[in-house]
């Protein structure tokens, strides 16, 4: 006799504990708890919080916003409530009671709070015409940039050609050449005043051709070697040589007056 599988219809048919055991509505969302059904797709998701939901951070209300600013700073601010409060003149400062704290050996909070309980100090007045007679007394160019500046652009040229490299070998070179002119002057003027090595080096013709190089260029750059002989220019738009030199040339003095870092953009406007 053939097994027939039984009907069953519910939403938590497909969880761990199936149609017996205990039921609770966050198995329908646990990973854990739901086991896939023959022939279907597993759906996963969340669901969506409801209509009066507001997505994002939550904003928290500071005080001297813009608001404040376009006021004219007089000295108001909100508390949390949504009520205005006067600041005064005499508030405390709870940065000098704090160091004041520190300085004398309290770092527990509770000795901190009874430090405050016991010594009070308060701030300096705030004089807008003191601060305002500073401002017009500091004077600032016409030209002055605030921010921190750019990131120069990485020469990309330079690390292709190995202009670093050859830059380090060469100033790696010039110390120990330095390096052992040093040593062999300290050794000239460590010897006995008596002995022929004593003093001052003289240069022969022998030594300064020791020491002379002959001049080699440089290695041309690697190229693969299909692209040194069989590859070569399909289209020829300069009917000679002199033409193409003359081209780069007037190219050169109209970079002066063009946008980018390799003065192929548009012309700059005119600046006075």
């Amino acid at each position: 006799m053939a097994m027939t599988e039984p009907s069953i219809h519910g939403d938590f048919d497909y969880t761990a504990t199936g149609i017996l055991g205990d039921k609770r509505s966050t198995m329908l969302h646990n990973e854990l708890h739901l086991r896939d059904r023959v022939g279907h797709v597993k759906t996963r998701g969340f669901d969506l919080p409801g209509k009066g939901f507001a997505y994002g951070l939550p904003y928290d209300r500071r005080e001297f916003t813009a608001a404040n600013a376009l006021q004219g700073w007089n000295g108001t601010y909100l508390t949390k409530g949504g009520a205005t409060k006067t600041r005064s003149a005499t508030e405390r400062d709870f940065m000098y009671l704090n160091r004041a704290a520190i300085a004398g050996g309290l770092v527990k909070a509770p000795e901190n709070s009874d430090y405050r309980a016991t010594h009070d100090a308060r701030r300096l007045p705030f004089d807008k015409k003191e601060m305002a007679s500073k401002m017009r007394s500091r004077r600032l160019p016409p030209t002055m940039v605030f921010g921190i500046p750019s990131r120069p652009s990485t020469p990309i040229f330079d690390l292709l050609e190995h202009k670093y490299q050859d830059r380090w070998v060469k100033d790696r070179q010039n110390q120990l050449s330095a390096k052992k002119s040093a040593e062999i002057k300290r050794r000239v003027m460590s010897a006995p005043a008596g002995s022929r090595n004593h003093g001052m080096i003289y240069e022969t013709r022998a030594s300064l051709l020791r020491t002379y190089q002959n001049p080699v260029d440089p290695a041309p750059l690697w190229q693969l070697p299909r692209f040194t002989k069989s590859a070569k220019p399909h289209l020829q738009t300069f009917r000679k040589d002199s033409a193409k030199a003359a081209a780069f040339r007037n190219l050169e003095t109209d970079k002066i007056g063009r946008q980018g870092d390799f003065g192929t953009g548009i012309y700059e406007k005119a600046q006075s």
